[in-house]
């Protein structure tokens, strides 16, 4: 009797949680020091782009914006792929660039429209 109301009152718990699901768009997370190659990037790249359009972080005339370069650059602390974009039809021609950075293994790292 005592193991029944033992497992019992371990199993009350968990009948009332939430199980946590990961985002179903977040498949640019990497484990790992391998160099992701090119195409996984310029994946990510697009996928990260488009959050920024969604969260009004970036106008909505870089939806069709393609990327326009890729490439590992030596960064402030190492090794980091950076991939560029060009915006013609940017109403802030100062921000008419945009640079994505990411870990070797493709992870995100930051956004900006000066490149550095």
């Amino acid at each position: 009797m005592n193991r029944f109301l033992l497992v019992a009152l371990l199993a009350i718990p968990t009948a009332f949680t939430t199980p946590a699901w990961a985002d179903p768009g977040s498949n640019c997370h990497f484990h790992g020091k391998k160099t992701a190659d090119q195409t996984i990037i310029m994946q990510c790249a697009d996928q990260r782009k488009d959050k920024l359009i969604e969260a009004g972080k970036l106008e909505k005339s870089w939806a069709g914006v393609q990327n326009q370069s890729i490439g590992l650059i030596d960064g402030k602390k190492g090794k980091e792929w950076r991939v560029i974009y060009q915006n013609p039809n940017a109403t802030d021609k100062a921000k008419s660039s945009l640079y994505l950075f990411f870990t070797p293994p493709g992870n995100f790292i930051a956004a900006n429209h000066t490149g550095e």
